[in-house]
């Protein structure tokens, strides 16, 4: 399918017309910004739709916001927004924003009161949550407590980071450059919390989630979902190759990373919780449902 692109005539000087030769392809909508009105701009080389838009970048400035599947607050959360990650909004009402996320492209719904303008931030919170103090006294009451993969502007004051919302101890976040280079200790900071469908770290959070958050704090993208990630996560391992700390392990529909050659650690909502157990149990677990429990056994460096 190719796009020819007609210079406009008589009309405002921004405006583009398309015309498509061919079908109309369809796309996942999951990472593609397309409804029955209404399509990210990007796509009106491919995609047919009576109206595009272009995007306008926002940050998140509540410490964690849900993504949902529609405009509704009892909608499926399909991920999540963390403190001062980015929203390319397409549409925008008084209460809700749609549009996608600026770090992996997953299109959903947001309330219009997490978003703010675009923020440019320096510090990301590394600890599995900071609170935010009212005053650079760890005494103090705390206003907030944001998750770790937060972003935020700051700068140091003693041995806190002072921001527009109050202070974050030194201890609990790092400047956005300093990257982590073991996902695993990432992920770790995670054991304990509570499984919750769609969570990111705030309050909660899922499978594919922590992979994502562990891999986002070392400076490593990964698609938001297990069957995304299973195809866009480093390279398969043969199947006769030992595992080790790092490795991830796919299931149908889960996603876990292998703390050494015999352990697993993963969000799921058999034990609601993250934790870590032998790989071995959660494979007995599913084989009565799965002749193949495992489906794909994938390493980042490999």
């Amino acid at each position: 399918m190719n796009a020819m692109i007609t210079p406009p005539r008589n009309t405002p000087p921004e405006r583009i017309r398309f015309k498509l030769d061919g079908r109309s392809v369809k796309l996942d909508s999951r990472v593609h910004a397309a409804r029955g009105d209404l399509a990210d701009l990007s796509l009106a080389g491919v995609l047919f739709s009576a109206h595009y838009a272009r995007a306008v970048e926002l940050t998140c400035v509540a410490a964690g916001t849900p993504l949902l599947s529609s405009p509704a607050i009892t909608a499926t959360a399909v991920s999540e927004l963390l403190r001062g990650e980015s929203f390319h909004a397409l549409d925008v009402t008084t209460d809700w924003a749609w549009g996608f996320c600026g770090h992996d492209g997953y299109v959903g719904y947001v309330r219009r009161e997490a978003l703010d303008v675009h923020e440019e931030t320096n510090h990301r919170v590394f600890a599995g949550t900071a609170p935010l103090f009212s005053a650079p006294d760890i005494k103090s009451s705390v206003r907030d407590y944001w998750p770790g993969g937060a972003l935020f502007t700051g700068e140091a004051q003693g041995s806190f980071i002072a921001c527009a919302e109050g202070y974050v101890h030194e201890r609990h976040a790092v400047h956005t450059d300093a990257l982590e280079s073991d996902w695993v200790a990432v992920a770790l900071r995670y054991l304990g919390q509570p499984y919750v469908w769609g969570g990111r770290g705030h309050r909660g959070i899922d499978c594919s989630g922590l992979v994502q958050v562990a891999l986002g704090q070392c400076g490593i993208k990964a698609p938001r979902d297990t069957d995304l990630q299973r195809e866009g996560i480093g390279n398969a391992l043969a199947s006769d190759e030992p595992l080790q700390r790092g490795d991830f392990v796919f299931f149908p529909g889960h996603v876990g990373i292998m703390t050494d050659g015999d352990n697993i650690l993963h969000a799921n909502a058999h034990w609601m919780a993250v934790v870590i157990e032998p790989l071995a149990d959660v494979v007995a677990r599913l084989a009565s449902d799965h002749a193949e429990p495992i489906i794909s056994r994938r390493r980042i460096g490999a």
